[in-house]
């Protein structure tokens, strides 16, 4: 493991000439911080930081990176803020490590949101400074590989989010290596019983494999020297096991038939050795329809170049080839850090800044998404895997997944691109919007002059990007739509009242009005009345004094009480005078003389908590307060109600009992309703072919309490298993 000394030698490696004093003032001041703290790995927190920084230093990255990889844990903690680390340290060390550190003092009100946060604060961080993402990237990785004494829950969330956000934003940089270690590393948390077996069948066919990829590359090494071209190095790579995995999920096979678990790759010295190889290799072997890739003369947006190609090798294997230069090889394994813009002294390339401007197109169309679910489905789409790769008129590449539109390409030109796409012609032919991309095709949009994204797009797009950006534009005219059509009804129902909106606004009542509205602008109030979710009635109440708002609805609820005793006492005299049980037992505060009667849904006694329901046309019905019949019902036709004193009885309950069969059961019940004074009003009964008796009694009791005691005292007979109130509730 890397102590601080090995540090300093991996950076002095191509370090030599930049003061190094930085790296140990930053050591000193982690240490001190972090020297009782531990990893969620178990290990000193001190150890994280250096394995951290290692891994900086070993992707040659310059000195201001590494520091703020020995510091990125000192905000995060709490140990340190970002003004002390500037003073000390400088405002780039300072701005990296507080782009790098996640939100965790502000409470969301869901877990979802507090995520997209974290997401969306990483993304405007790394758009300033793309070395936070290389900070976090590493620090993410070193996460993974101690996440083994964490519990189980905390790992597989770790491992979802390293799966669906910084695998793929490794990917984004070109540091294939870092993308394929924490993708393992999420795949062995995610899927422990997969991984295992992937690894158990590997592991066994180590033998055989290691033999094949040494005959196969000294094939190649064989064919490419008869062709006259004289290889740098053939390597035979194992793919890693996510790649694997995959493959077994998408074609529904046993790992037995993964015929291309190694990959080669040739790498030689010059772009036309690359396509000689090529030819050669296609000469010796049959090559796989629709495997062929050329990102040489259509580098990938990360940069990546090289040239892909499946062919049906020896034994009839699926063999993998990539082919590429020296240079490209570097790219493809490092990515941005290959040629790292920040290195003392080095101007940015035209390669680098084409990555950065994509990745700041990324992080500029991230913001414009506000709905957290909606932005955490637009940053996996927009780091998904792609299946094809379609072409501008130009020549640059578009990555897209498969079954893609025009509409999607549009989109992933510009937004602008997009909003005024109006056709499209894929290799010189004019297509539907709907049609299918395939690989390699050659793409140009036909604009309009003005934008005018359709609903109907929704179901053409299938990146998140697009959805995500025409919503955008949709909701955005829909508002408009609702501000003018607000503006015109304020305009005209206020006009018929004498007044109008610039009458309001010179009254200087605007701010104090939109404050009662919760409305954050005039436009805003505008737009909620064009929408419906304002009315003219309630911009002109909240106009009104405070002291006529509350007469007023003091009114309103005089009125509605009103209401209520009239409605209940016009049922009464349809429905006639019914003497249900109970009658007189309850009482409604305020309402004398009203139909009231117990619900047979729950037969409520007293001592039950209750509530009033106005019935249509037949009084007030009393149910339990918890009564499920109640879960369906109006509010406004609830009543508080409260039992009488003394609850004028008898009041009826029903009681379910079960019993081992046997003689003078129903003698023993009988007996015991009536020892504690209860009339029993009816009597239901049952044997069930496992000997078991069940009873339905109504009867008659004084209240709850009374009732509680019969419960007991028929709980206690011989053979009885079960004794409960019946009802809903």
């Amino acid at each position: 493991m890397p102590d601080f000394k090995h540090l300093l030698s991996v950076a002095r490696s191509y370090l030599q000439d930049v003061d190094l004093s930085p790296l140990e003032r930053a050591y000193a001041f982690a240490c001190e911080l972090h020297k009782d703290q531990l990893h969620l790995s178990g290990e000193l927190y001190v150890r994280h930081i250096l394995d951290v920084a290692t891994t900086i230093a070993s992707m040659k990255l310059d000195v201001v990176t590494i520091t703020s990889g020995l510091l990125h844990g000192a905000i995060r903690h709490g140990y340190a803020v970002q003004e002390e680390l500037a003073a000390q340290f400088g405002p780039e060390v300072a701005n990296i490590v507080s782009g790098a550190t996640r939100i965790t003092s502000v409470r969301y009100d869901s877990s979802l949101t507090h995520q997209a946060e974290n997401i969306r604060r990483l993304f405007l961080a790394m758009g300033a400074d793309i070395r936070v993402l290389l900070v976090r990237l590493a620090d993410r990785l070193h996460d993974m590989l101690g996440l083994h004494n964490a519990d189980e829950e905390r790992r597989r969330q770790l491992a979802r989010e390293t799966m669906d956000l910084y695998a793929p934003l490794a990917s984004r940089l070109g540091i294939d290596w870092m993308k394929r270690q924490l993708e393992d590393l999420s795949f062995q948390h995610l899927f422990p019983a997969e991984h295992e077996s992937l690894i158990k069948h590997i592991d066994s066919t180590i033998g055989e494999r290691e033999k094949y990829v040494q005959e196969v590359i000294a094939i190649l090494r064989g064919k490419l020297k008869a062709a006259g071209i004289t290889p740098l190095r053939v390597l035979g790579r194992p793919k890693h096991l996510y790649s694997i995995y995959k493959k077994l999920v998408v074609q529904n096979i046993p790992v037995e038939q993964v015929y291309d678990k190694v990959a080669f790759r040739i790498i030689v010295s010059t772009v036309h050795e690359c396509y000689a190889a090529l030819g050669t290799i296609h000469g010796s072997w049959t090559p796989v329809p629709g495997r062929i890739k050329d990102f040489i003369s259509a580098p990938k947006s990360n940069n990546y170049q090289s040239l892909h190609t499946s062919v049906v090798g020896p034994g009839g294997h699926f063999m993998e080839i990539q082919i590429r230069t020296q240079a490209m090889d570097e790219v493809a394994q490092e990515g941005v850090a290959a040629h790292w813009a920040y290195k003392e002294g080095q101007k940015i390339n035209r390669e680098d800044a084409r990555l950065f401007q994509e990745l700041k197109r990324l992080v500029q169309g991230m913001q414009e998404v506000e709905d957290p679910v909606e932005f955490l489905d637009t940053v996996r789409g927009e780091l998904y895997d792609p299946d094809i790769y379609v072409l501008t008129p130009t020549g640059e590449v578009r990555e897209l997944p498969r079954n893609a539109s025009p509409i999607d390409f549009a989109y992933a030109i510009h937004t602008s691109v997009g909003d005024r796409c109006a056709g499209a012609r894929v290799n010189g032919r004019i297509v539907p919007l709907k049609h299918e991309l395939q690989n390699g095709d050659i793409v140009e949009i036909i604009t309009a002059k003005e934008p005018h994204p359709k609903q109907a797009w929704l179901q053409m797009a299938k990146t998140s990007r697009a959805k995500a950006r025409i919503r955008q534009w949709l909701r955005k005219e829909e508002k408009a739509r609702a501000l003018e059509l607000g503006r015109e009804i304020c305009e005209r129902e206020l006009k018929s009242r004498e007044t109008s909106l610039k009458k309001l606004i010179k009254s200087g009542l605007l701010r104090e009005l939109l404050t009662k509205l919760r409305a954050a602008s005039l436009d805003d109030m505008l737009t909620k009345v064009g929408a419906g979710e304002l009315t003219v009635q309630q911009i002109e109440r909240a106009l009104l004094p405070d002291e006529q708002l509350k007469a007023e609805e003091q009114q309103r609820q005089e009125a509605e009480l009103r209401e209520k005793v009239e409605k209940a006492a016009d049922g009464e005299s349809k429905a006639g005078r019914p003497v249900p049980a109970g009658r007189g037992a309850v009482q409604v505060d305020g309402i004398d003389d009203l139909l009231i009667k117990i619900s047979q849904c729950c037969r409520p006694v007293p001592g039950d908590e209750i509530i009033g329901y106005i019935t249509m046309g037949s009084g007030v019905a009393v149910h339990k307060a918890k009564c499920p019949s109640l879960l369906t019902a109006e509010p406004e036709r609830l009543l508080e109600v409260r039992w009488s004193d003394g609850g004028a009885g008898p009041h009826r309950a029903e009681l379910l009992l079960k019993a081992h069969d046997r003689k003078n059961l129903l003698a023993d019940i009988s007996s015991a309703i009536s020892s504690d004074d209860a009339n029993i009003i009816e009597m239901h009964s049952r044997t069930r072919s496992d000997n078991v008796a069940e009873f339905r009694v109504l009867v008659e009791v004084s209240g709850l309490d009374q009732l509680h005691r019969l419960q007991i005292h028929l709980s206690q007979l011989p053979s009885v298993t079960e004794v409960r109130r019946a009802g809903r509730a």
